[in-house]
Parts: C-alpha cells; sequence; structure tokens
C-alpha cells in the first residue's frame, strides 16, 4: 500500500508523479499510467462521462488528450508524458462514476509507452503537488 499525504481531506499518494493540471502518473514496467488526482476528481464533483484516446494515438507532453464531464464543468486531460497511448480504461466510458470513487485505481485512464521517462522528472513530487493544492485552497 502507498504511503500517502493528507491535504485538508484531499489524498496526494506519494507512489506516483503530478503535474500542475491535475493529473498523475505511475510508471509500471516502463509504461506510464495515468488519471487524474483525488483533488481534481472532488473538484468536479459527480463525474458524468469520459472522452478518451484511440490507442495507437502519438501524444505530446502537455497535450489535451482526453476530456471529462460532470455536472459541474467539463476539463480537459493532458499527457504528462509524450509517447504512444497504448491502452486505455475503457470501463470509464460505462462507468464514469469511477473516476469519482477510485481515481487512483480502478478509475485510471490510459496508459502512455514513453518516449522519454526523463520527462517525469520535470512532474511534480508528491509533496510539490501537496503544496500546490494547500495554495490553491488558501491553506498556507
Amino acid at each position: 500500500m502507498p504511503g500517502e499525504i493528507r491535504v485538508d481531506g484531499y489524498i496526494v499518494l506519494t507512489d506516483r508523479r503530478y503535474t500542475e493540471t491535475d493529473e498523475w502518473v505511475k510508471v509500471e514496467d516502463g509504461v506510464a499510467v495515468v488519471g487524474i488526482t483525488d483533488y481534481a476528481q472532488k473538484k468536479l464533483r459527480d463525474i458524468v462521462g469520459v472522452d478518451l484516446p484511440e490507442p495507437g494515438r502519438r501524444v505530446k507532453r502537455g497535450e489535451a488528450v482526453a476530456a471529462i464531464e460532470s455536472i459541474k464543468a467539463a476539463a480537459d486531460v493532458y499527457a504528462p508524458a509524450s509517447g504512444e497511448v497504448v491502452e486505455v480504461n475503457e470501463r470509464l466510458l460505462d462507468e464514469p462514476e469511477l473516476l469519482n470513487r477510485d481515481p487512483y485505481g480502478e478509475g485510471w485512464m490510459f496508459k502512455i509507452r514513453m518516449e522519454d521517462p526523463g520527462e517525469l522528472e520535470k512532474l511534480l513530487t508528491p509533496e510539490q503537488y501537496a503544496e500546490r493544492i494547500k495554495r490553491e485552497e488558501g491553506l498556507g
């Protein structure tokens, strides 16, 4: 079980990296598994739909590659690394609420075979992401 940092009710897991746009990345067997953070899903509230990238699509770091629709808003999901989308979580098409229920587990969105694993070093550490949440929420 990974460690976690709690910030005012939001959970940040310590076994992955984070983006400024609220995605998380966990590398498994050289492939980046990507999802949205607990913070993002709580801000979006009730998620009712997702638009996922096509497997085989080449993506660039920072490119909008997926979208989430909630009762409250729509939000883009950005690629945290450049490479090829090798798998998407098709369960989300029928069960978008998995993003609310289990954002760090069954609610993963897509997987990227990275061109340059060094890009992950440019992402936020769990501690840096926790500090970002504190700033966003005015917690000091």
